[in-house]
């Protein structure tokens, strides 16, 4: 089994509260894991780890055999995290912001005209970030995640703010990620949505890691 995290007795400090608290943790690559859990658990928390964006006080993680101890940013080309913010600028449209972080990755525009397409905006490609709606942001900042062709993809609340159409791009982008190559592990509060396409269940509770189940999805 190839290991993309792993988690031993990992303690993770936000100022000096331990959000996470001895956290233990496998995960390996194709998976699809559902982090579910109480608000203030320290889940968000579990995914700016894995991220390289947050250090751990003690404990060892590793993502793809790097310690982020030591080094966490040398894993971070082969991750993407989408998050609440987009992270995307404003004035550019919404072809101009991939290809910004497509060029940054070195991907070629043939890339930037797929992931359009993978997301459902090539219709609204030369709109500018400030005129896309809500639901239309979301799907920008999940095809500026999927053009830099992440190994691991992780999620916070990706439900959060997508009407049907991106409910569906989102449902088929995790679908597809184990034979593309890719892990994800998402965020979500939205269980009757994001259960039937997790392959794992795992619950954070009180900066614990508990599992719940194997093969979620049939």
């Amino acid at each position: 089994m190839s290991l993309v995290v792993r988690l031993r007795s990992v303690v993770c400090l936000l100022g000096r509260f331990p959000a996470l608290a001895g956290a233990d943790l496998d995960v390996a690559a194709g998976e699809i894991v559902l982090v579910a859990g109480p608000n203030g658990a320290g889940k968000t928390t579990l995914l700016r780890l894995l991220a390289g964006l947050l250090a751990p006080y003690s404990g060892e993680a590793e993502v793809f055999g790097v310690d982020l101890a030591a080094n966490r940013m040398s894993a971070r080309r082969r991750i993407a995290f989408v998050g609440h913010d987009t992270h995307c600028y404003d004035d550019l449209t919404a072809r101009e912001n991939i290809q910004f972080f497509a060029r940054s990755a070195g991907r070629t525009r043939d890339e930037v005209d797929r992931v359009l397409d993978v997301v459902a905006l090539a219709e609204a490609a030369d709109v500018v970030h400030r005129g896309l709606s809500a639901g239309q942001r979301r799907r920008l900042a999940l095809a500026v995640a999927l053009v830099r062709a992440p190994d691991l993809l992780l999620l916070d609340e990706p439900h959060a703010g997508l009407d049907t159409t991106g409910r569906d791009v989102l449902a088929d982008v995790i679908r597809r990620a184990p034979s593309e190559g890719r892990t994800v592990v998402m965020v979500s509060h939205e269980l009757d949505i994001a259960r039937p396409l997790a392959t794992r269940e795992i619950r954070v509770v009180g900066g614990l890691i508990v599992p719940i189940s194997e093969n979620v999805a049939p």
